[in-house]
């Protein structure tokens, strides 16, 4: 069983990098977004980057990520276990905190060393307007390097979490090459949404406010192969 997140999602993309690892759709605003491999691994460098150099954290750091699904919570969260810190959810103190626009209130049971914002834009634009406290995540992540070595050692949470995925995929027969369309809105854990794909080396396709009129014609123009509507 692995036990290494980075090495997992770098197996993942390994194969073809120019593929769509992650596809985001949200049905209310008619987003839609696809991420190849090497996009999102430069997202996820980017993320890394930015917490070891500039927020200066080192492994078993904390962080809080107070996000919904989306395919930038998908580096988010990458990005933190490639830096090896540990993604809670209880509140309380952590090294860092990400949160969306609409959760900022939310925040403040968090007491964080470092504050990120997301308005979570369909084209990754930076925020109009940055809630005092916060830096806009989106501009401070543009400036770091495309390229991060995670460290060797798995973060002190990846075997947990990965061992649920790998059961998940189990569950849900995936396998190399599969493609996994999940109703975000049910399946908020990203051990549905994100890791279980990744453990199986399938590819992604995360809806929110999935319509329910679209899941069949999504289903063929995606070639979609496993459901979690």
């Amino acid at each position: 069983m692995a036990d290494n997140i980075a090495r997992v999602f770098a197996d993942a993309i390994a194969t073809d990098p120019t593929r769509p690892v992650l596809t985001w759709y949200d049905d209310a605003t008619g987003e839609r977004t696809e991420l190849s491999g090497a996009t999102l691994a430069n997202w996820v460098a980017k993320t890394a980057n930015l917490l070891v150099d500039e927020a200066a954290l080192a492994p078993g750091d904390t962080a809080a990520v107070l996000l919904p699904p989306h395919w930038q919570t998908a580096a988010v969260l990458l990005g933190c276990w490639s830096a090896k810190l540990a993604v809670v959810d209880a509140p309380g103190p952590v090294d860092v905190l990400f949160a969306a626009a609409d959760r900022i209130d939310a925040a403040a049971a968090w007491p964080a060393g470092e504050r990120y914002a997301l308005a979570l834009h369909p084209f990754a634009l930076p925020m109009r307007e940055v809630p005092a406290g916060f830096t806009d995540f989106v501009s401070a992540v543009r400036g770091h390097g495309d390229h991060f070595t995670p460290y060797p050692q798995a973060g002190e949470t990846d075997a947990e979490l990965l061992a649920r995925a790998e059961a998940r995929a189990a569950e849900l027969c995936l396998t190399p090459g599969d493609r996994l369309l999940v109703n975000t809105g049910r399946y908020p854990d990203p051990v549905d949404w994100l890791l279980a794909p990744l453990a199986a080396g399938a590819t992604l396709v995360a809806c929110a406010n999935l319509d329910e009129s679209r899941l069949t014609p999504r289903t063929a123009t995606e070639k979609i192969t496993h459901t979690l509507p």
